[in-house]
């Protein structure tokens, strides 16, 4: 196995082929726009990142190399459902320019009964629709609190916990199309394909374009190919035309600019699997453990780092928290860095998938000043609590420990 050291967003390793049963994969779907046009369109539009078409305001985003943080505060008063306009980017190159009319998603390999299949967005559409409001959450969310808390190096993307957004999306249930495409009772494993550009690593090897296996039982469980987000089409940051929804699963499932599926009988592999998202280090065999799935257990205060709050007075502290693996089930609040604690209020129906607001208040004693450290922490209804540390992993995937959000009383 390829093992490639990642860091800033840069990774060294050799080129890796994809795997294919029919040998070379299909075309990129027509209407792709190079790189550099959507670089174009993105100064036209003002975005601040690198090859992101959106705006990306200050106050709302921290720009971090070709991905886009939100800032957690700016998400006070939204709504369980992250607007477009606040929903993080998370690009491995740039953002494609893609035709809806000209798109086309193929379908293809020999988990099929019969050759290649294609849908249209159109075909998409005359199928029956569903709606499913669910997170997307990159695996490295929270890295950065691997060396500011555990004191501990870990390469790659320095988020803070804005690597995250909820949505109500609306497609086509992933089964249906491939009960269309003629699944076979034999096929094990997919391989979803995104039509951004190739991913080169700062060494010049070129890995292709994203792509990573999907159990085919998952495939045909709850994932939808979802061209709608919040009640509109996808925008191009976060998939136009078409993407991949894997509810409760790391974001990287979530393929966004679907192109093509290979339906395999044999397991695939891709870089995406083998030698990113799955845990290294000295707690983890030397090949690493099984490639990532769930997402874990995490919450956040919607107010900014090193706030400062005035003594005295009675503060209504406001936050979200969510797991992968069962609805949240209670919430608990420090404002003591910890020597106490206090059951937060929750403000959502807790549901799978997806996020839940909490609030507590706070009245500073009048006399108190100086920093302090707010901590939340989150219990799933399968009985999971955020732990106070998080075992290291090199890459700095799945940080769920309890977070020390620090502030000053003034």
């Amino acid at each position: 196995m390829l093992r490639l050291a990642a860091a800033a967003g840069a990774v060294a390793g050799a080129a890796v082929t994809l795997p294919t049963a029919l040998g070379a994969a299909p075309a990129a779907a027509a209407g792709a726009a190079a790189p550099a046009a959507a670089a174009g369109v993105a100064e036209a539009a003002g975005a601040a990142g690198p090859g992101i078409i959106k705006p990306l305001p200050s106050d709302r985003f921290t720009v971090r190399g070709t991905n886009a943080e939100t800032k957690f505060e700016s998400l006070a008063g939204t709504g369980r459902l992250t607007p477009v306009s606040h929903f993080f980017v998370r690009n491995h190159t740039t953002t494609p320019v893609l035709d809806a009319e000209t798109w086309r998603l193929t379908v293809w390999g020999d988990g099929l009964t019969s050759g290649p299949r294609e849908f249209t967005l159109a075909d998409l559409k005359r199928l029956p629709s569903v709606t499913r409001a669910a997170v997307v959450e990159c695996a490295g969310n929270a890295r950065s609190f691997f060396a500011t808390q555990q004191g501990e190096e870990v390469a790659g993307t320095a988020w803070t916990l804005g690597a995250i957004g909820a949505a109500r999306w609306r497609g086509a249930r992933l089964a249906d199309v491939l009960r269309l495409a003629g699944v076979s009772r034999r096929a094990v494993d997919l391989l979803p394909r995104g039509l951004d550009a190739d991913y080169v690593t700062a060494d010049g090897a070129n890995l292709g374009r994203v792509r990573r296996p999907l159990p085919l039982a998952k495939a045909m469980d709850d994932v939808i190919v979802a061209y709608e987000m919040n009640g509109a089409p996808l925008p191009p940051d976060h998939g136009h035309p078409v993407r991949l929804i894997v509810p409760s699963w790391i974001g990287i499932a979530s393929i966004k600019w679907l192109g093509d599926i290979e339906v395999s009988t044999a397991p695939l592999s891709s870089p995406w699997n083998t030698d990113f998202y799955r845990l290294f280090g000295d707690a983890y065999p030397a090949e690493g453990s099984a490639p990532l799935t769930r997402q874990t257990l995490k919450s956040a205060f919607e107010l900014p780092w090193n706030a400062e709050l005035r003594a005295g007075t009675t503060h209504r502290l406001t936050g979200r928290s969510w797991s992968g693996a069962a609805p949240i089930a209670r919430v608990d609040v420090s404002t003591d860095s910890g020597a106490t604690w206090r059951r937060a209020r929750l403000h959502d129906t807790p549901r799978s998938a997806n996020w839940t607001r909490w609030s507590a208040s706070w009245r500073p004693g009048a006399g108190a000043s100086g920093p302090t450290r707010l901590l939340a922490r989150a219990t799933d209804a399968r009985g999971r609590r955020q732990p106070l540390t998080t075992v290291h992993n090199t890459q700095g995937y799945l940080f769920d420990a309890v977070v020390r959000h620090e502030v000053r009383v003034v």
